[in-house]
């Protein structure tokens, strides 16, 4: 985690600095800063154990959900912007809609049946490089501007699981969602952090609408550091070990062998058997969005005469 924050750091650091030379930031006086004001719907995916395959690119399109999100942004120098924003998404995953029973590959995931949703609270700061520079005010940008972005977040998150075949002895309704972090869901001795950290990077286009409006195309990967956003990362537990919840629900009985009586898959869920995708990966999400800027005229000081 210390080396890829660095390293990312890093990196924002270098294009602000390439981007903004000494004899650029002196002709960019204050009086050419500005602000603006965003408002940003967002479309949701994530990459994690719960996705048709184990590929870092893998995603099911009909798991995608909608966000939305307000941002402030400070224009500094003429490539690189400030912005600080406050994002709301979901995201989901099922491994009965995501994983075919028929592929070799596949039939693991699809078996074991896990699904979660997940509601995310992030907040973020970032430095934005232009790939088109713009010396003059905000009257006179370009009409269209690529750009490249990388910064920090941190994030809630919350994965709920939707109960299925639980019986009536559990207590639990099928088609409820329930909280999953405080399960232990995996034995661990300590549930894991809802509060993370994550990276976020990417890229977009700017589009001047009028005098006052920018409208953009962005998309940003978050790259966290953690593997429970969608509470699947490791092994099976014993069942003594978990909580009836659990036990009953996200542990073992929602695995497709069992709920359905079907054989061919012999100790699946005994303890110590893979439950994640092995080789502590983690997970990330991606967030889609188109925003509206409203820009905030700056105030021009008009010299006084004596």
């Amino acid at each position: 985690m210390k080396n890829i924050f660095t390293y990312s750091t890093a990196f924002v650091l270098g294009l602000a600095l390439m981007a903004t030379p000494e004899a650029d930031a002196q002709q960019f006086s204050k009086r050419k800063q500005y602000n603006s004001v965003g408002f940003s719907l967002n479309a949701m995916n994530y990459f994690g154990d719960v996705t048709p395959t184990t590929s870092f690119t893998s995603l099911r399109p009909g798991a995608t959900r909608a966000g939305a999100g307000v941002s402030i942004t400070r224009r500094f120098f003429p490539r690189v912007s400030g912005r600080f924003g406050l994002m709301y998404g979901r995201i989901s995953g099922d491994d009965a809609l995501a994983a075919d029973a028929n592929d070799p590959n596949g039939r693991f995931r699809n078996n074991r049946n896990m699904n979660f949703r997940n509601d995310l609270f992030e907040a973020s700061g970032v430095v934005i490089v232009d790939l088109i520079e713009n010396r003059n005010n905000y009257l006179k940008r370009p009409d269209f501007v690529p750009y490249v972005f990388a910064g920090v977040a941190g994030f809630y998150n919350n994965p709920k699981g939707e109960v299925r075949g639980a019986s009536p002895a559990s207590g639990l309704t099928n088609g409820q969602f329930i909280d999953l972090q405080p399960l232990k869901t995996e034995g661990q001795a300590t549930a894991y952090s809802k509060t993370q950290i994550s990276i976020p990077f990417g890229g977009g286009i700017r589009y001047r609408i009028n005098r006052n409006f920018d409208a953009s195309l962005e998309i940003g990967w978050r790259k966290t550091f953690t593997d429970y956003i969608d509470d699947v990362g490791g092994k099976y537990a014993p069942v003594s070990s978990l909580a009836p919840g659990a036990a009953t629900y996200f542990g073992h009985d929602i695995t497709k062998s069992l709920l359905e009586g079907k054989g061919g898959y012999p100790g699946f869920t005994n303890a110590g058997e893979q439950r994640g995708d092995a080789g502590n990966k983690t997970d990330w999400y991606i967030v889609t969005g188109v925003t509206l800027n409203y820009i905030l005229t700056p105030k021009i000081k008009n010299p006084k005469f004596r």
